[in-house]
């Protein structure tokens, strides 16, 4: 969705110009799920806003959703098992149980791109972003989030200039040639995926081993004991 996520280079960018970077205890990644995401926030010159931000491009798809976005500085790991804390994520993903983005992260909260960059300003999952300030700019004033997020006209004025349907034909044409280090990537053909057995990412799981085409006709149950008896 074109719109959320120029609103928030529009909040990054806003922020940026009232003084007000992420915390920094917050990790932050932006992971699109299209390369014309890239396109059009580097035409309408947000993707240097939210860099100086901290979030900068790791990939695309599904990277930070399911914890490829790396794991959190040794001192914040240790910290948050050391006190055994509720560290929280916001992500404008589509899975929020338990240590989906990261083993040091029990709980996730979905939002908006532009709600996640707010928090990342502000640090915390206590504050009430309707009420309370971000935190102050360059001369000590309260920043708050209405301060920094954009019209919808302004969303609508960028959309107009920098996203076009040459883009997205453009991006397509070739979508599943990749990079230099996709197609870098050694394969060995044939119709079958070959398990590499040094894979630290993916291994061939072992519950179909050994097992035949032919299925085996069901047999009796004998000298099985009663676990436990139900009425209907």
């Amino acid at each position: 969705n074109p719109s959320v996520l120029i609103a928030a280079g529009l909040v990054a960018r806003n922020a940026r110009a009232r003084g007000l970077t992420r915390k920094p205890w917050v990790k932050s990644s932006l992971a699109p799920g299209s390369q014309v995401v890239t396109d059009y926030l580097e035409k309408a010159g947000l993707q240097d806003d939210l860099d100086a931000l901290g979030f900068n491009l790791v990939g695309y798809g599904c990277t930070t959703c399911i914890g490829n976005s790396g794991p959190l500085d040794p001192p914040l790991a240790k910290a948050i098992a050391d006190g055994d804390l509720v560290s929280c994520s916001v992500l404008s993903g589509n899975r929020n149980f338990e240590g989906r983005i990261g083993p040091d992260i029990k709980a996730n909260y979905l939002a908006s791109p532009p709600l996640v960059v707010a928090y990342a300003i502000a640090g915390t999952l206590r504050k009430n972003l309707t009420n309370d300030p971000l935190g102050q700019d360059q001369d000590g004033n309260d920043v708050y989030l209405k301060d920094i997020w954009p019209t919808s006209h302004e969303i609508a004025e960028i959309m107009a200039k920098a996203v076009t349907p040459q883009m997205f034909a453009e991006r397509y044409s070739d979508v599943f040639k990749g990079d230099e280090h996709w197609q870098a990537i050694e394969v060995s053909g044939g119709q079958t995926y070959s398990w590499p057995l040094g894979s630290t990412y993916v291994q061939n799981p072992p519950y179909f081993k050994d097992m035949e085409l032919e299925i085996e006709a069901p047999k009796d149950i004998e000298n099985a004991r009663v676990l436990a008896v139900f009425g209907d």
